[in-house]
């Protein structure tokens, strides 16, 4: 059973009980009960944790083998009056190539009962949006992976979703599309919009939002905020990088308090040191006294375990 936190909050959009899929003697998701609130949230995994499969059960695409699953308050597997509230950008490739992107997006447009009128300022609409109008009129053969990545975001935006599910909508883009598209999967959620984004690339979700649902061999692991679930992982002391002008003096210090296991010098760079504690909220809340005491210039301070690269190898261990 994954780890429950307090600290999420707002309307559920998406809730499943002892969820199951499985295919044949292959099982792709375990028993799996979870909730996802309003805002973004991050799916986060390995290839093959699951989260391909949740997502295609979530949108109606499969039938669970067990368990429950509801969104928007809605069942899901055959109901089309959901389909209309919630929008879906696969991880395929495959699309109507001989289609321009302006026509595939259009004609999803007119599949979800828009005039042609509006079907074609909406498509206008939302392939301006995530940055295609230069290239909406060439076939959608000649598009480049990242191209289509963005060409099916427009689709799954044309008819101004509730709730949107990205598949890995950056693999496969550029650094700059990949800026722009976490920038705007940020500024819809500002706006208002759910959305679950999955992916493997864990800093880019950290980009996007600091709600995530971590996923693992068919099971949620674990689900918060990322301060939440390096909260979840008290037996692995919590590092703090400090670089100062005197960090034997701080070290020393360090060392005296109750919280800290352990004091290391940085081999690398000059005038850096490593604080390990395992009560980080009470080292964060005493350095700022030391510091003044003592009368000791910090020229910056990060830690480490708030990456979540840290907290996933973590958790799945």
């Amino acid at each position: 059973m994954q780890p429950k936190l307090e600290t999420i909050q707002g309307t559920v959009v998406v809730k499943t009980k002892n969820l199951s899929k499985w295919y044949g003697q292959v099982i792709s998701l375990n028993d799996l009960t979870l909730q996802v609130h309003t805002g973004v949230t991050g799916l986060l995994g390995p290839n093959g944790a699951g989260k391909s499969t949740l997502l295609r059960l979530l949108v109606g695409q499969l039938k669970p083998s067990a368990g429950l699953v509801r969104v928007l308050d809605q069942p899901v597997w055959n109901n089309p009056n959901l389909k209309r509230r919630i929008g879906y950008c696969p991880d395929i490739g495959k699309l109507y190539d001989s289609m321009s992107g302006f026509e595939f997006v259009k004609f999803l447009a007119l599949l979800s009962g828009y005039s042609d009128g509006e079907a074609h300022q909406r498509t206008q609409n939302v392939i301006e949006l995530v940055g295609m109008s230069d290239q909406q009129g060439k076939p959608i053969a000649t598009y480049s992976k990242g191209m289509r990545q963005r060409i099916k975001f427009a689709q799954a935006l044309v008819h101004d979703p509730e709730l949107i599910f990205l598949d890995e909508p950056l693999n496969g883009m550029d650094p700059i599309g990949r800026l722009k598209t976490i920038q705007l999967i940020r500024k819809l959620g500002e706006e208002g919009r759910s959305i679950i984004v999955s992916s493997h690339v864990l800093h880019e979700v950290e980009a996007m939002t600091e709600s995530i649902l971590l996923i693992h061999q068919g099971q949620i692991r674990a689900e918060g905020s990322i301060s939440d679930i390096r909260n979840l992982i008290d037996e692995h002391p919590h590092q703090v990088y400090i670089h100062c002008d005197r960090p034997r003096d701080l070290g020393a210090i360090c060392l005296g308090l109750d919280h800290v296991v352990s004091v290391k010098f940085d081999q690398t760079e000059k005038n850096g040191v490593i604080v390990e504690t395992i009560r980080p909220d009470d080292f964060y809340t005493c350095l700022p006294k030391i510091i003044i005491a003592k009368k000791i210039s910090i020229e910056r301070m990060f830690s480490p375990n708030d990456n979540l690269d840290t907290v996933f190898k973590y958790l799945v261990q």
